[in-house]
């Protein structure tokens, strides 16, 4: 039975194209829409992925990165006392209102204040040494090379930031944001930029550790000690989890993104057992004389279950091939798009499910096979 399910694809292939094309791009738009979602509301932890250090301290409370609050600088001298922490640094937050050269008008910033020596934690993985020692320059700053036309300015030209002038001295990829342009610029120049007179000390320190793996164990630590103070400590993998939670669930972007998901699974399923159904009803003969043969029904539904397989196979396949082509091609123009081992997997066991779902919907059209149509 399972040589026929095959050979049936094969010589009637004209038949199960449609749904292996149905299949295949279903599963295309799921690839696309999980890189998207991943990509998308990936950047905004992107602060905390793209640096180094593993312990982040902020203001209690905190749902992500853009909504912390200034902390007292003097917690940088507690948390240096922990014999696991290496070394300190600070992280000051700022929201700017950028005014470019060219005709863009007023653009919301976040203006990323780090330390600008080459050994830096902060964006470690986003800036090369070379470009992150540029920001030692007095109203230095650094953004996203696909965010030059909307800030309206040109590399090593002038703008302002809440009425500050600064200049842009290089550009880098990966630093694209969600809600706002990322701006990064030194530690001085942040503090110049700031025009909010309550932000009386940095918005974050991050720690690094002598020994990464004890992330979660310092923070805890940190944070059961009453002389830390009235503030949290964060794991860096448990508050990127905290940032990107925040905008995919607590937002209405997350939520309209979470709805339009559940949309394109269940027109998927339905074109998909649609088109299996209709291949089915259209070997009724063929099923009806094999049942004459003495074949029970329970042997041609598992038949049935073995087509659904391969279309989905195959349908995955397609998706497969040309979602990575897709993917490459977002890169090159800036789309941020991000797909992992484990999404992956996740998106073809699902893929593979709603197959099997469509196969199960079109095993129900096998009640209708009697051998004695073939009389008529």
């Amino acid at each position: 039975m399972v040589a026929l399910a095959r050979k049936t694809l094969v010589y009637e292939w004209r038949r199960f194209l449609p749904a292996i094309i149905a299949v295949g791009f279903a599963g295309l738009l799921q690839l696309l829409q999980l890189a998207l979602v991943l990509g998308i509301f990936g950047a905004t932890s992107i602060y905390i992925t793209g640096s180094d250090g593993e312990v982040w301290i902020g203001y209690p409370g905190t749902q992500s990165v853009g909504s912390g609050r200034s902390i007292d600088a003097n917690v940088e001298a507690r948390v240096l006392m922990d014999p696991a922490v290496a070394r300190v640094e600070s992280y000051l937050w700022v929201d700017g209102d950028w005014r470019g050269a060219g005709e863009t008008g007023g653009v919301s910033v976040f203006v990323s204040g780090i330390d600008p020596a080459a050994n830096g934690l902060l964006f470690a993985k986003v800036l090369s040494p070379a470009l992150r020692t540029r920001l030692a320059e007095p109203d230095a700053v650094i953004v996203d090379r696909a965010d030059l036309d909307k800030l309206g300015v040109q590399l090593g030209k002038t703008a302002t930031i809440n009425g500050h002038r600064v200049r842009v001295v290089g550009v880098s990829h990966g630093l694209r944001g969600l809600g706002g342009i990322n701006v990064i610029t030194s530690l001085d120049t942040a503090r110049r930029l700031d025009a909010d007179d309550a932000d009386i000390g940095p918005t974050y320190l991050v720690a690094e550790l002598r020994n990464p793996a004890a992330a979660e164990a310092v923070a805890q630590r940190l944070q059961g000690d009453p002389a830390f103070g009235p503030y949290t400590a964060w794991s860096s993998a448990d508050f990127a989890r905290r940032s990107v939670r925040y905008w995919l669930f607590d937002t209405g972007a997350g939520a309209g993104v979470l709805f339009l998901a559940g949309i394109v699974f269940l027109v998927g399923a339905v074109i998909t057992s649609q088109t299996l159904v209709g291949a089915v009803n259209g070997s009724a003969r063929e099923y009806a004389t094999l049942n004459a043969l003495g074949v029970g029904v329970s042997a041609l539904r598992k038949v049935v279950l073995e087509q659904a397989f391969w279309v989905g196979a195959l349908g995955l396949v397609g998706a497969v091939v040309l979602g990575a082509l897709l993917l490459v091609f977002a890169r090159s123009q800036d789309v941020p798009v991000v797909l992992g081992p484990a999404s992956a997997g996740a998106c073809i066991v699902l893929v593979l499910g709603q197959a099997a779902v469509s196969g199960m919907a079109a095993m129900r059209s096998l009640r209708r096979i009697d051998p004695a149509t073939l009389l008529r």
